[in-house]
């Protein structure tokens, strides 16, 4: 299935696409789709008519397809051609780094450049999104505890990240920089979450065009490994890396500046399209 939460004015609702794209509203059913509540919400949902849920009429918006994200967990150097691209090794085991919840926006909500920003990026990534608690699971039942899967743009400041000194966080968590969705895909709709095709462009001209294939690490391994450090719970989001063609990659360097659109695509997962607009100071 593939859940989305759409704005109707100023609220924001729990809904559930069907084959034709259409939006069918879930408020009869579920309260929203709220990350702590996401295993009990798709049971509900999954035992659901769709045909007879009402259509959700006038859509305004969407807003990202889980409220109330307890941890966005993300994933450095993932695909070998990116490594490549950093200057960097491939790393021997996955670089684990946090962005803040603070960041999460909708997908199609703009990117705000921080004042003074000079090297604003994109990432498109898959978002993997745990339905069951997780602590030190292995890897014959990790994929047991995913939900399903998400695109994520993990929008980065490279000063921030790479020239003010200690973690990427600080490059990573600015307002805006984790927009999500437009859906929540359940895993029963993606036979194989190491064979998508992942795609960015920027003003229409494709920078990144690349595949979860070539992953050092899958999914699999992610989630058994995160899990060694902290428990993952219902809602929390591993975004397992971006394959080459970040504007940091290019020769000379490309940024962001205001009135530049991106556009993000996964295979099965939709679209994202995000317009840089200037922060307030």
């Amino acid at each position: 299935m593939r859940l989305v939460r759409y704005r109707q004015g100023e609220r924001t609702r729990p809904g559930i696409l069907d084959r034709d794209g259409n939006v069918h509203d879930l408020s009869g059913l579920v309260d929203d789709l709220h990350a702590h509540k996401l295993p009990g919400v798709t049971a509900t949902v999954a035992a659901a008519n769709l045909a007879g849920l009402p259509s959700a009429g006038t859509v305004d918006g969407f807003g990202p397809p889980i409220a109330g994200v307890g941890k966005l967990i993300a994933i450095g150097l993932n695909y070998r051609d990116h490594a490549r691209e950093s200057g960097a090794e491939p790393p021997p085991q996955p670089i684990m780094f946090m962005k803040a919840t603070s960041a999460i926006t909708g997908p199609y909500d703009p990117i705000l450049l921080p004042p003074g920003s000079e090297k604003l990026d994109w990432e498109v990534e898959l978002g993997v999104v745990i339905g069951r608690k997780a602590t030190r699971v292995d890897e014959a039942t990790a994929m047991d505890h995913v939900l399903g899967y998400t695109i994520v743009n993990d929008v980065s400041e490279r000063a921030y990240q790479l020239e003010l000194g200690g973690q990427w966080v600080k490059g990573k968590s600015a307002d805006s920089f984790a927009p999500i969705g437009p859906w929540l895909v359940t895993a029963d709709e993606i036979a194989n979450a190491q064979g998508l095709r992942l795609t960015a462009a920027v003003n229409g001209e494709v920078f990144q065009d690349g595949t979860t294939a070539d992953m050092i690490f899958p999914v699999r391994h992610l989630v058994s490994y995160v899990s060694r450090f902290m428990t993952l719970h219902p809602g929390d989001i591993i975004c397992t890396g971006t394959p080459a063609g970040v504007g940091m990659g290019q020769k000379p360097p490309r940024f962001l500046r205001p009135g530049d659109q991106v556009r993000l695509e996964v295979d099965g997962l939709g679209y994202q399209e995000q317009t840089v607009v200037p922060a307030e100071a």
